[in-house]
């Protein structure tokens, strides 16, 4: 992933508190709204296309309401949703902004959650974050807001069509549990994907260490350290959801969101020993460069072992000396040749006997 630069920031300096200014690049090709109204017994879902202020339905405590947004670029759209749901103007300022990190914010009229949604290319080890908001209105109506046009809820909304489980029996507070546990369970996606990554790379370094496994094994490290930046928030996000004010969530709903906590808490704790792998990485690609340059080195000393005498002989019978009886012998240069032969089997089967081959 790489780091967001700071000039994105500079888009809403200097401007009053609670000024909607999309700071992402990002922008789908048209902004969907899907509707969805749901009970035990009942089921509807409506795509508001040419959507205006009155296509938004008024509050009905005998349905769960669920407006799922995709696409953050349209302030005018963000302000508008947020004067028919009274949602605070700093959260809507969170909702476009998405370098914010993740955090949840107690207000008057609703509870609202800010968070990335992630997933990671193996490929080119990148980490993809999505800005993703999630708001629970005092009536019990949710309003998600995707930063992509791509559905990140749709095992959610395939359990509500099935009416599978105890989705459609619960309230609203139960089904902000489940987007936040559906995007919870990608990031295990996400490390599972990681984990691969880690294992193909050690194979790598075992078939052939070099310096790009180097490049590698940092550029996963930047990508896990990118990851634990986004959950470890949300620990303390999970966390101050238990603790909002009474009648958000029922009883029954914060046994679910404690299980949450534990799930994040286990995320955490799978980031630590992922990077203590990674660094057990970095010790073997150091370790197999080292015993492969050792090899290279014991090879070119055995090579000039072998040359030292052939080198000595050869200097011996190269020398400009007159008297040198061997020079006039008529077999002596065979003679040389035969005992260099002798003394390189020689050295060979020393090397190898001493197990240095």
């Amino acid at each position: 992933m790489k780091l967001p630069k700071s000039k994105n920031r500079k888009k809403n300096t200097g401007l009053a508190p609670g000024t909607i200014v999309f700071t992402g690049k990002r922008k789908v090709e048209r902004i969907q709204i899907h509707y969805m109204e749901y009970r035990e017994e009942h089921y509807t879902i409506q795509d508001l296309d040419n959507y205006t202020i009155n296509d938004f339905h008024q509050p009905n405590p005998e349905m769960v309401q669920w407006y799922d947004i995709r696409g953050l670029h349209d302030p005018e759209l963000i302000q508008g949703l947020g004067e028919v749901f009274r949602i605070h103007p700093l959260a809507l300022e969170d909702i476009a902004d998405t370098e914010q990190r993740p955090r949840m914010d107690e207000y008057v009229n609703g509870i609202f959650v800010t968070l990335k949604a992630l997933n990671f290319d193996k490929e080119q080890r990148l980490l993809n974050p999505e800005h993703l908001s999630l708001y629970l209105t005092n009536e019990g109506t949710i309003l998600t807001f995707q930063e992509d046009a791509e559905d990140l809820f749709a095992s959610v909304r395939g359990r509500l069509e099935k009416s599978s489980g105890r989705i459609r029996k619960r309230k609203s507070d139960y089904l902000f549990y489940a987007l936040m546990d559906t995007i919870v369970d990608d990031y295990y996606l996400v490390l599972e994907a990681m984990e691969e990554a880690m294992d193909d790379l050690e194979e790598s370094i075992l078939a052939s260490a070099s310096t790009d496994n180097r490049n590698d094994i940092y550029a996963l490290r930047q990508e896990l350290s990118q990851f634990r930046k986004f959950v470890f928030p949300l620990r303390e996000l999970v966390k101050s959801l238990g603790l909002v004010e009474e009648g958000f969530f029922a009883e029954a709903t914060e046994a679910y969101l404690r299980d949450l906590f534990d799930h994040v808490s286990h995320l955490l704790e799978m980031t630590d020993t992922y990077r203590d792998g990674l660094q057990s990485l970095q010790d073997l690609l150091l370790a197999e460069l080292s015993f492969r340059t050792n090899n290279v080195m014991q090879m070119l000393t055995i090579i000039s072992s072998i040359f030292i005498p052939l080198s000595f002989l050869a200097g011996v019978y190269g020398m400009n000396f007159t008297h040198m009886p061997e020079l006039e012998y008529r077999y002596g240069y065979f003679i040389l040749l035969g005992f260099m032969a002798v003394v390189v089997a020689f050295l060979l089967y020393y090397f190898k006997r001493k197990d240095w081959l």
